[in-house]
């Protein structure tokens, strides 16, 4: 950030008084520009015991596959932002049963939110997605998957689902796991 989006006037990055981190501050009209994480919410769409799934048609990862989910708008709940999601990648409805995975990524500033849901009715491909589909356990494109956060989720609900409880998992993703997981390229 340059300059202030209040006033135009340059910024300076610094800790302001009484703060622990460092911010954009505008000495020109004494604004403090945070920047938070942003949200990531999504549905886990169940239908007959199989997994809707999304094939990216967008940047990053396009081309592989992922639960319908994407970045929160302002004035939305994450409940609404999870169903709207579904509806723009997958041309679907779902009844949401509550949160299944928070996972928190603080290395690129996201918090991921995937709900438990049931499909309801047809699914079609949506703008942002090249196909989508329902896969059983077994069906899973697991070398296909766009993220980690899709995969960890994917793995409890498969893992809950041979105990019949679907409690709500919270986890880190750190900078290794994600290397892990993507490679070194």
């Amino acid at each position: 950030m340059n300059f202030c989006s209040h006033c135009g006037e340059p910024v300076r990055f610094a800790i302001p008084e009484g703060d622990d981190r460092p911010r954009y501050l505008c000495d020109a009209c004494g604004s403090i520009h945070y920047q938070n994480p942003r949200i990531v919410a999504g549905t886990l769409p169940v239908h007959d015991g199989r997994i809707l799934l999304c094939r990216r048609a967008i940047a990053p990862r396009r081309g592989y596959w992922t639960l319908p989910a994407g970045f929160m708008e302002n004035a939305e709940t994450t409940l609404e932002a999870a169903a709207r999601e579904t509806r723009e990648e997958a041309c679907a409805e779902v009844a949401i049963h509550g949160l299944y995975t928070l996972i928190n990524l603080p290395h690129i500033n996201q918090v991921f939110m995937i709900f438990l849901a049931d499909l309801e009715g047809g699914f079609a491909a949506g703008s942002e997605s090249l196909e989508v589909a329902l896969f059983g356990e077994d069906e899973i494109p697991w070398d296909e998957l766009a993220f980690p956060t899709i995969e960890r989720t994917l793995r409890h609900y498969f893992s809950d689902r041979r105990h019949g409880a679907y409690p709500l998992h919270m986890s880190d993703i750190s900078p290794e796991d994600r290397e892990r997981y993507f490679g070194s390229a």
